[in-house]
């Protein structure tokens, strides 16, 4: 897992988000989470099928439903500290799938590793508007703590930008999401490369 690790947005998306991760993975992306927080189980389903196509040779990651993640056979699903703990969550995705735990401080990662976490979502890095819900800024140094006794790969999410991404990809993130950064932009193709380079 390194690089640009893209996150769906249907509130910011301009194009809509079966066109969003189209693009995402045309510009090169190794994950892509759907995160949909308000639809109805059937609207899920059915654009998790949907992308499930687009993301052919792209880890497909669901976000919190696991029943979505294996109805349509998705790589993994990305689960937070108020969702289903990270051991059942195993049992029922079985070995080969892989689950992403959002950790804000060092216990939560150390916890999530214990219990079998493929990857840490560390968040929110800086200040967010895209989550309402994301807690207070953790800042490039909880990466860097993490990273010290981690072996998990590190994912970047919150308040990231241009500005701040390199201080981000130092601190030892493995990858990173700058959700507003991207779809907002004139050139989200570009954007997605610009981030991209800063792992190369």
């Amino acid at each position: 897992m390194k690089g640009y690790y893209f996150i769906t947005d249907s509130g910011l998306s301009r194009q809509g988000i079966l066109s969003d991760v189209s693009l995402a993975v045309k510009s090169g992306v190794g994950v892509v989470q759907y995160r949909e927080k308000n639809a109805s189980t059937k609207k899920l389903f059915e654009e998790a099928s949907a992308l499930r196509k687009i993301c052919r040779e792209t880890l497909l990651i669901i976000n919190d439903r696991i029943d979505i993640a294996l109805a349509v056979s998705a790589g993994g699903v990305h689960i937070g500290q108020d969702d289903m703990p990270v051991k059942e969550a195993r049992r029922l995705l079985g070995k080969d799938r892989v689950i992403g735990v959002t950790v804000h401080n060092e216990n939560e990662a150390r916890e999530a590793e214990s219990h079998g976490a493929d990857y840490l979502g560390v968040s929110p890095v800086f200040g967010t508007s895209t989550k309402k819900d994301a807690g207070e800024a953790c800042g490039p140094a909880m990466i860097k703590k993490i990273k010290s006794f981690s072996s998990l790969p590190l994912v970047a999410i919150g308040g990231i930008n241009f500005d701040n991404a390199r201080e981000v990809a130092s601190a030892g993130a493995d990858a990173l999401c700058a959700i507003s950064a991207v779809l907002l932009s004139d050139d989200p193709a570009g954007a997605i490369r610009r981030f991209q380079k800063l792992f190369v």
